[in-house]
């Protein structure tokens, strides 16, 4: 693969809220320690995400000392919130899947309704382990991931976004790109491959981690949304729906499961596994 290596790390700490590089993280089974571990659901119990609510591009929550974190966004005074001591839970509907949580306080509460402009309690996933596995279709007994879509780390590559928008340049809406990779909201994007590699991978190492390549990742609407206005447009999903449609999914980026924990940082190389052995 040539000199493929770690270009940024990127984290989530709460799911649809902006996005926060890291120069390092560490691998923990279920994600990157700090990722999606909180969320948002609506009075019916179902996840909230930017596919229902573009404005949550525009809500930022950064890690505080002791495992909070501070929310802030537009029109709002910043907030600090604990995280809950994990003594009743609430079932959570996320995609389809009944997963317990924590409820933040009634703090947060106040804060992400009058935000969100609708009834929304941000929740908290105490225990990882236990709490939601992978897909079983695409993983094997006792994977566990947090609140992101459904595996424990997102991987992207700068050669496939080049790819892309020269793709998308050709097309009726090329007045939208080029596209940041910011749209795809991946955990980790890796630079020094050629257009479309990670396709044909199943297993790498980044620095001394080696992952498991579980599924490619299909897309939604919410790669539409310029993640600095919240403004959707119609790219990439066009562009995707011509050239990367597999199945039923527009594909961009792959999905991946931890095979071994440990630090990933920006630099790292990126190897191919191909035998199992190596």
């Amino acid at each position: 693969m040539g000199n493929a290596e770690l270009q940024s790390i990127h984290v989530h700490p709460v799911k649809a809220f902006r996005g926060l590089a890291l120069r390092e993280a560490v691998v923990e089974p279920w994600g990157l320690a700090g990722d999606r571990r909180w969320v948002l659901i609506d009075d019916g119990g179902k996840v909230v995400t930017q596919r229902e609510q573009p404005r949550l591009a525009l809500a930022a929550a950064e890690p505080v000392p002791g495992g909070g974190l501070r929310l802030s966004a537009p029109g709002l005074d910043p907030l600090t919130v604990a995280v809950p001591a994990a003594v009743d839970t609430v079932t959570v509907d996320i995609f389809g899947t009944e997963v317990e949580a924590v409820p933040a306080g009634a703090a947060a509460h106040t804060w992400c309704t009058s935000y969100v402009g609708a009834d929304v309690r941000l929740m908290y996933m105490d225990d990882p382990a236990v709490r939601r596995p992978v897909d079983p279709e695409y993983a094997v007994p006792g994977e566990t991931v947090s609140f992101a879509d459904g595996f424990p780390l997102l991987l992207t590559t700068t050669a496939s976004l080049d790819a892309l928008n020269s793709l998308l340049a050709q097309g009726a809406h090329a007045h939208e790109g080029p596209l940041p990779m910011n749209r795809f909201r991946p955990n980790v994007v890796v630079t020094g491959t050629e257009p479309w590699a990670e396709d044909g991978w199943s297993r790498i190492a980044i620095g001394e981690v080696v992952l498991r390549v579980a599924k490619p990742s299909g897309r939604c609407v919410v790669t539409t949304t310029d993640q600095d206005t919240a403004v959707r447009g119609k790219e990439p999903l066009r562009t995707l729906g011509r050239h990367r449609r597999f199945g039923k999914q527009l594909v961009f980026g792959q999905n991946l499961v931890p095979l071994s924990p440990g630090t990933i940082r920006v630099g790292d190389p990126v190897r191919v596994l191909d035998d199992p052995l190596s």
